[in-house]
């Protein structure tokens, strides 16, 4: 494909600023064109950084320009037709989570992108933030043990306002089968299946307990058990801090970090059992000093949770150019769509 891809964006709402902001500065992409319902939008997003054209018409957009990618960055009921249309044109597709409302839609994308030989991907990005990859590091050094446990919990308060909570204009994720909550649950189900890849039962309780017709739901607990492996799957918008917390315990030591607040805390064996207590203080100490000035430092510079975001585009870019294995395996987005679709059933309504 040469050193560099044709890319284009559909949609240029809040998270498009994260995939431009890549595109625009990547030495393996050439920003071709953006495309966006509304064409005051798609101009701005061209002209801030730098895409050759710009639409309101994405068919036109792939009959015209022939982008080698095209990054999906649309309200979630709309990623299906479009990662459609894109695999038909014989296009490459980046997706924002989730790339179909069921398992049964995501595997028909995706036997659809093998037969005309395309990538379709569906953003994972938390998985390769950094704190996340050191503890993959640590789980595939056996640092840890056998694993037993995965804990990912996400808090956020979005019953207080911002894009989900305006009842006079409701944001289209309302539209999804599990409302609000649906747009988190790929993260969650993401990183637990890193660690624990498949599951035997899926139990969970679905609850609104703030009520009103506007949010489906606004709480999740599930609990996933995999042979003698258990994951907890957590989302509250009650309960504060805000955190995304992600703990993985094995036989041998756990390690925890917050990718809202990134730090790392190990509990690991380093010096016999009678030091290893000592050292492990010590050592979780400092890095959490460490670890306070760097997110000090990422709140003034403004930097966000989405680091991992970057390093998944760039691994993306450098495969599809040199012929790689994808950074995201069909295996990833399987295992991932199928334990979703396990807590979906759960609600009832599915």
């Amino acid at each position: 494909m040469g050193t560099k891809l044709k890319s284009a964006v559909i949609g240029t709402g809040a998270i498009s600023k994260e995939h431009l902001t890549f595109l625009s500065t990547s030495q393996r992409a050439n920003l071709v064109s953006v495309c966006d319902l509304s064409r005051a939008s798609a101009k701005y997003a061209a002209q801030q950084f730098g895409a050759s054209s710009t639409y309101t018409d994405y068919r036109r957009m792939l009959f015209e320009v022939k982008p080698d990618i095209v990054h999906i960055l649309t309200p979630p009921h709309t990623h299906k037709q479009i990662a459609k249309d894109c695999l038909e044109a014989r296009v490459h597709v980046f997706c924002e989570k989730p790339m179909a409302p069921s398992y049964d839609e995501f595997q028909e994308l995706w036997h659809l992108a093998q037969s005309n030989r395309c990538w379709l991907l569906e953003n994972q990005n938390y998985c390769f933030n950094e704190k996340i990859l050191t503890i993959s590091d640590l789980v595939e050094a056996g640092t840890l043990g056998e694993i037993q446990e995965v804990e990912v919990r996400i808090a956020l308060p979005v019953r207080d306002g911002g894009a989900f909570a305006d009842e006079n204009l409701p944001n289209p994720i309302h539209k999804l089968p599990a409302g609000v909550v649906h747009d988190f649950i790929t993260h969650l189900c993401s990183l637990v299946v890193r660690f624990i890849p498949d599951f035997e039962r899926v139990s969970a309780a679905w609850s609104n307990h703030g009520g009103g017709e506007l949010f489906k739901y606004d709480d999740l607990d599930a609990i996933a058990i995999g042979n003698s492996a258990h994951a907890r799957i957590r989302f509250s918008s009650h309960t504060l801090p805000s955190t995304f917390s992600v703990i993985v315990r094995g036989s041998e030591g756990y390690a925890e970090t917050d990718l809202f607040q990134p730090y790392l805390r190990c509990v690991i064996p380093r010096a016999g059992k009678v030091l290893s207590p000592i050292i492990n203080h010590f050592v979780n100490g400092w890095d959490l000093m460490g670890s306070t000035f760097i997110n000090f430092r990422n709140k003034i510079m403004q930097k966000t949770p989405y680091e991992g975001l970057h390093r998944l585009l760039d691994r993306t870019y450098e495969a599809l150019i040199e012929g790689k294995t994808p950074p995201i395996s069909f295996e990833d987005m399987e295992r991932t769509n199928r334990l979703v679709n396990k807590l979906l059933l759960e609600t009832g309504r599915f």
